[in-house]
């Protein structure tokens, strides 16, 4: 795969319905599905999808490694695949290396940087809504090197409490790791705020971007954070890829993680020497097809335009609340202006009983924790209903959702 394969890859007009771009939007008897899972993963638009296919056959073979053509051109369609999401998230090439998802990213920087620059009485700052991949890979460092991890409160409305953080900051903290987007109460951070108080103490910071690549521009170097991850699922692309940024001298200066082929610069029995970052920490083959349809995914995405999404999910999820809102069996979670994400409860009713028959309505929803236990302790609940947007939802799926809730209503007899 060349290049010009890679940045020419099939385009999507706004002017289109683009709905009827995602197969997996349709039941088998072409009924349309309410999918309203977005959050937890995208569906696929079909120029992602024709680009895997493609790279899986005609064009596949393994990179940097063959001296044969179709193994020089694919190599040149991956490499061009890395300078495609660096210019996406506004960074060089030097600077992002690819993974198989923002969970491996968040555990490669604790394995890395983490071990070699926190010790016994450095402190990390959290905050309370974050996912679990952005709490236990922490926890675990804590278990090698004896840091401690303090918790930042969130606001009224469910966003982290920037106020509360400038409080709580010392010159003991070492990182600060906050999500971007909240994946439950879909509250958007401060990153520039954030920033300025991180390194104010001296402080690294750590973003997960999961729920706002999909939504938000991005630019590494105007956001002022030091290691960004996202993950391709969430960004209508494959599972299994994902990408970490992280500053040039920062991935410089850490050690390698997996050990194996393509991160090595010679190796013998006495010794061996490593590659320069990013090919440093990306051992053995990697992921060839999911990297494809990554930087497909991006020249989609691109082409709907991040201001059409975000505005798009911006208009449903304030259409959902105010419909729930008039409710007086429903709370809601989170800040007026989520973006993209409704999290609720239904009076009486447990979520999972809620996704069940919302599902046998043609409606798909998440229920449960969300990989976010702390913080539905502190919402003091077990579990929310959550609904979220992709650009293929409109209104139809609201109406969908809200006749579900009412049979709901009809069932538990309430």
């Amino acid at each position: 795969m060349s290049e010009a394969r890679v940045d020419n890859a099939e385009r999507v007009s706004t002017s289109t319905d683009l709905r009827s771009q995602f197969p997996g939007m349709w039941n088998l008897d072409g009924s349309p599905w309410g999918y309203l899972d977005t959050a937890a993963t995208a569906q696929k638009p079909q120029a992602v999808i024709d680009a895997t296919v493609r790279a899986m056959g005609v064009d596949y073979a393994t990179v940097h490694r063959g001296v044969y053509a179709r193994s020089a051109e694919m190599t040149l369609g991956f490499e061009a695949a890395r300078r495609r999401v660096a210019a996406f998230v506004g960074a060089t090439e030097d600077e992002v290396v690819f993974t198989r998802g923002a969970t491996e990213a968040i555990n490669l920087v604790a394995n890395t940087w983490g071990v070699e620059n926190l010790k016994a009485g450095d402190r990390i700052l959290l905050s309370t809504l974050e996912h679990h991949s952005n709490i236990v890979p922490w926890q675990l460092l804590r278990e090698r090197t004896g840091v401690e991890i303090d918790v930042c409160p969130l606001t009224q409305d469910g966003q982290i409490d920037l106020d509360a953080a400038a409080a709580m900051l010392t010159p003991a903290h070492k990182l600060v790791a906050f999500a971007h987007v909240s994946n439950v109460l879909g509250s958007v951070l401060d990153i520039g705020r954030a920033a300025e108080l991180a390194h104010g103490v001296g402080a690294k910071l750590l973003i997960d971007g999961c729920q706002a690549a999909p939504r938000i521009k991005l630019n590494m170097h105007a956001l002022g954070c030091d290691f960004y991850v996202f993950s391709a699922h969430k960004l209508y692309g494959p599972t299994g890829i994902g990408a970490l940024w992280a500053r040039a001298e920062i991935l410089e200066s850490m050690p390698p993680w997996h050990g194996g082929g393509a991160m090595i610069e010679k190796v013998t029995f006495e010794q061996t020497t490593y590659a320069s970052a990013p090919q440093r920490f990306e051992a053995g083959t990697p992921m060839i097809i999911e990297t494809i349809g990554l930087a497909a995914a991006i020249d989609w995405l691109d082409q709907v335009g991040l201001d059409v999404a975000q505005e798009h999910e911006r208009v449903l999820a304030a259409k959902l609340r105010d419909e729930l809102s008039r409710r007086n069996d429903v709370t809601l979670f989170g800040p007026a202006d989520s973006i993209g994400i409704v999290s609720f409860a239904l009076d009486g009713v447990h979520p999972h009983d809620l996704g069940t028959i919302l599902d046998e309505e043609g409606v798909a929803i998440r229920a449960g924790h969300h990989c976010a236990q702390p913080l539905m302790e502190h919402l003091g609940v077990s579990a929310t209903a959550r609904a979220s947007f992709g650009l293929y939802n409109d209104e139809s799926d609201i109406e969908a959702l809200l006749k579900g809730i009412e049979r709901t209503r009809r069932i538990f007899g309430q």
